[in-house]
Parts: C-alpha cells; sequence; structure tokens
C-alpha cells in the first residue's frame, strides 16, 4: 500500500479531470502530477532518500500539498509543524523528529533563525523557502524545483509499514509526542473515509482549516484516493468560504466548531447558497447541542460528527442517525472496536461513565522514539483515549469530557461539558468554555469564558446568574464568568483549557 501510486493513477486515467483548486491556480491531475514530480527529483537531488524527515513549517499554500505528495512518491517522512510554534515549542519537534530538511517561507524565518544552533545536525542548504530573494543562510524551493524534471521520479521500494508521516500533538494537555502514520495507516484514511463520508471521484471537498491538523488528512486522502477535486483556501474566512462553496458546487466540507459557529452567523449566511453540500462534518470539538440543531434546520441532512483521536480511533455520527441519537458522536466505523472501562481497566456496563478505548486500521505504529509513551497509550493493543464517554444500549458513544478538563469541586466530579451546553443557549453566548480554577473550600470551581454575539450583549454577572439558574446542581454553578474576543486554541481549531486556567486559575474563589 503506497500512497506514492495514487496521483500517477489519476494523471493516467482521468488527466482532465481537476485535482486542485488554490485561490487563481486550477490544476488538472495531469499537470499537478508534473509539479509533484519536479518536487520529488528536487529532494533526490538535494540526497534525501527513503526515511529521512522533511519538516514544512508553511501557512496553506499549494506548495504544502506539492510536498505532502512529493514525500510520497520518494519515500521520506513528512513532518508538518504549525507556522504558530516559537522557541523550544518549535525546536523540540524538529530535533525530536531527527529533521534532516526544513521547508518553510520567508515570512517564518525570523522565528526559525533562533533556533537553527539547537539543531547542529541540519545543514545550511538544508533550509529551503518557498518564496523570497535569497535570503542568507536559506536555499530557495523554487529555484531547486524548477531546475528539476517533471518526469516521474525512479521507482522507490515502500512497504505498507513505512513511516509516511509524523505528526506532534497539538499540545492541549503537555509536551507533544511524535505519532506516527503508515503508509498503511493513510491507505485506510483513503477507504474507510471515503465510505462513511460517501465521498465518489465526481466530489467536490473544500478545506479551510490548517493542513497541519491531522483532521484535514479526514477529506484530502479520500480525494486523492478517488480522483476527486480539493479545494484548498489559505485561511478560514466565513465569507469566502461561504463563496466558494456556492460557486464551486461543493459537497464535502471539514469544518471545527468555531468554523460553523462563525459561518451560522456570517451576513452571508443562506441555505440556498450551501444547497450543493452533501456533507459537513464537526470535529475537533464538542459542537453543542444548541448549534447542532441550528445546523440541521437550515441544511437538514447534511451534518456528520467525529469523534477522534490522531493515535488512530474514532466515531462517525452518520447524517442519517442525527435525529435519532443527536446528542452522541456515534459509532465505530467497520473495523473498529471500541470499550468503555473504568479506572482498573474493567468494561463498564451501559449507561456508565469510563475512559473510551478503541482500536482499529488507523492506530499509529507509536509516538516517534517513545515505546514507553506509547505503551501506556497503547494497552493489549486497545487506545486508551484520556477522554470519559458512556454508551447507550444501542452501542452509540456520548462524549462527557476530557479526563484533563474534568473538574473536582468538594469531592464531586463536575463536567465542563454539562454547564457549556446551558451556557451556550443563552442568546447573547456565541461560544463558551469552562474550565476548573482552584479554590481553598472547594478544590477547584467552575469559571465560564464566554465569546458574546455581540459588544455589550450581557454582563458577567447577568450571564452568571442565568447560567447558575438552570445548571442542574448546586455543584454546577460557575463561580465567574469572564468575557473575551477570542478563546485560545490549537492549531486543530481546539479550546485550550490548559491556557484558560493558567490566565485565569489564580486566586480563591
Amino acid at each position: 500500500m503506497n500512497l506514492g501510486t495514487l496521483l500517477p493513477r489519476h494523471a493516467l486515467y482521468r488527466p482532465e479531470h481537476t485535482a486542485v483548486v488554490f485561490e487563481d491556480r486550477r490544476l488538472t491531475f495531469r499537470e499537478f502530477h508534473r509539479r509533484v514530480n519536479r518536487v520529488a527529483n528536487a529532494l533526490l537531488a538535494e540526497g534525501i532518500s527513503k526515511g529521512d524527515k522533511i519538516a514544512t513549517i508553511l501557512p496553506n499554500r499549494l506548495e504544502l500539498l506539492e510536498v505532502y505528495w512529493a514525500v510520497a512518491a520518494v519515500g521520506a517522512v513528512v513532518v508538518p509543524l504549525s507556522p504558530l510554534l516559537r522557541g523550544k515549542g518549535l525546536s523540540t519537534p524538529l530535533s525530536d523528529s531527527d529533521t534532516a530538511m526544513v521547508i518553510t517561507d520567508e515570512a517564518f524565518a525570523e522565528h526559525l533563525d533562533p533556533v537553527r544552533t539547537e539543531l547542529p545536525a541540519l545543514q545550511p542548504e538544508r533550509y529551503l523557502l518557498v518564496d523570497g530573494g535569497g535570503k542568507p543562510g536559506y536555499g530557495s524551493y523554487h529555484a531547486k524545483v524548477s531546475a528539476s524534471s517533471e518526469d516521474p521520479p525512479p521507482v522507490v521500494g515502500i512497504d505498507r509499514d513505512d513511516p509516511y508521516n509524523i505528526i506532534y500533538s497539538s499540545g492541549t494537555t503537555g509536551l507533544p509526542k511524535g505519532i506516527v502514520h503508515t503508509h498503511y495507516v493513510r491507505g485506510m484514511y483513503c477507504t474507510l473515509f471515503s465510505s462513511a463520508y460517501r465521498i465518489t471521484p465526481e466530489s467536490v471537498l473544500l478545506h479551510a482549516g490548517s493542513l497541519v491538523f491531522n483532521g484535514s488528512f479526514l477529506t484530502l486522502m479520500p480525494a486523492m484516493y478517488l480522483g476527486a477535486t480539493y479545494i484548498l483556501q489559505r485561511q478560514f474566512h466565513p465569507e469566502e468560504f461561504l463563496r466558494a462553496v456556492e460557486r464551486e458546487r461543493v459537497t464535502h466540507v471539514i469544518l471545527v466548531p468555531s468554523q460553523i459557529i462563525s459561518l451560522l452567523n456570517a451576513p452571508g449566511f443562506s441555505p440556498k447558497a450551501l444547497e450543493s453540500l452533501e456533507m459537513v462534518c464537526s470535529l475537533g470539538a464538542p459542537l453543542h447541542r444548541e448549534h447542532k440543531e441550528r445546523l440541521n434546520r437550515e441544511l437538514p441532512g447534511r451534518f456528520y460528527e467525529l469523534y477522534g483521536l490522531t493515535e488512530g480511533f474514532v466515531t462517525i455520527l452518520d447524517k442519517n442517525d442525527y435525529a435519532a441519537k443527536p446528542a452522541s458522536v456515534g459509532s465505530p466505523p467497520p473495523f473498529f472496536e471500541m470499550r468503555i472501562v473504568d479506572e482498573k481497566g474493567r468494561e463498564a456496563p451501559t449507561g456508565q461513565v469510563g475512559e473510551i478505548a478503541g482500536r482499529g486500521p488507523i492506530l499509529m505504529s507509536g509516538y516517534y522514539k517513545r515505546p514507553d509513551l506509547t505503551k501506556e497509550a497503547v494497552v493489549d493493543g486497545w487506545l486508551l483515549s484520556g477522554d470519559l464517554g458512556y454508551v447507550d444500549e444501542d452501542g452509540y458513544l456520548y462524549l462527557v469530557d476530557r479526563k484533563k478538563d474534568m473538574i473536582i469541586s468538594g469531592g464531586v466530579n463536575v463536567y465542563p461539558k454539562d454547564i457549556e451546553e446551558v451556557a451556550a443557549k443563552h442568546p447573547a453566548v456565541r461560544e463558551t468554555a469552562v474550565f476548573g480554577a482552584p479554590s481553598e473550600k472547594w478544590g477547584e470551581t467552575p469559571v465560564a469564558a464566554v465569546i458574546l454575539s455581540g459588544p455589550g450583549a450581557a454582563t458577567p454577572e447577568e450571564l452568571k446568574e442565568w447560567i447558575n439558574a438552570r445548571v442542574g446542581a448546586r455543584y454546577q454553578r460557575v463561580q465567574e464568568v469572564v468575557i473575551l474576543e477570542e478563546l485560545p486554541r490549537s492549531t486543530a481549531g481546539k479550546t485550550l483549557k490548559r491556557a484558560l486556567r493558567e490566565r485565569f486559575g489564580s486566586g480563591d474563589r
């Protein structure tokens, strides 16, 4: 199972079909294949060989897509890193991954320069810029690529168990770890998610989230597997996203909850503009019930929800199951298994909250160079998620919260998601995140961070009173409401509650 065989196949059998759209560039499979060949041959000319790690530190752009597929062709390993990384957050994954080449842009060079001394094994000519004119200490990506042949590179023997990428975790709970995915695992992304999302060769997929986010592979891999059209936007902007869906007759999109909320509240939002959509999949974080219901009123029969871990387990709420199981995050796809386990590792009965564990064909081969952490995460073949949930009598999963986000107040387990669901119903609340702050009396107490629907839409005291009048128990009452313009987020769009605790968690409440 070699990912590098997909693009040559479509270049041969559907050469004139639109493969990639990025801004004003529209490339057929033949054209995209030739561009990727040039990149692959340039990598080989620079001495890159099978198994070498190539780190990309790029925003969404055509060159990033080219590198993803060129790496597959030559058997190298791509390490996608976020352009938001700085200092140790940048040097640690570069060093840990044994990176042999860095591809970035001129805008990021000023952040990369200070850490280069921490990477003595990386030769100066192995730092490439995709733009800029001859910055000292960097090579030119385009000069090397344009000087290379557009003929297919030499065939490399690639085994299904050879690594394709190392994805560093977003760090919502601490130091990021390098998650290794093989060609086989990404091949399973191709087939399993094509089936689950009903993607066909005629589908048109639009992506505006970061390509560094592992969730991007949920549609990128199926698009290349089937030879569908993949539209990449530089960044998410709700109005432009809406225009692109209508203009390109987009059929499939994946969005994190904050993007869905932005779309629903965008001035140009209209179901008519989005009528071509066959799938709107929410992933990366829980989408609160209030927003699910509105989305399904506006765009009935399109909503999917995915719960999953980059390490390799997912459940999917299918669009045809939403009506019966609206609070659920679905069921495991074919070939996946799921268990709910208690603190002693025993399987919990139906309806009882425990840790979600799963296994299936997209399980990582491990954390890079960390067999100790791999053994902690994967026990007897079962991936322990660190998330809490329960299953109903039909086997559908209900997500309760992350173990690390659970608040213990006066010895009682308090799940932030329960409070968030209440707060999200207030008409002045656009988004909310509840976290635990230290308390001498209770150990921890809930605090709600809120983004308002408009300036001055409500005061903290009004929101606190409203929420506390509606939660189910005294221990769920928030002790404080803080109003923010934005919530801290990872590259994947997940709210960083750790950052909220660090910022607002001081003092007794």
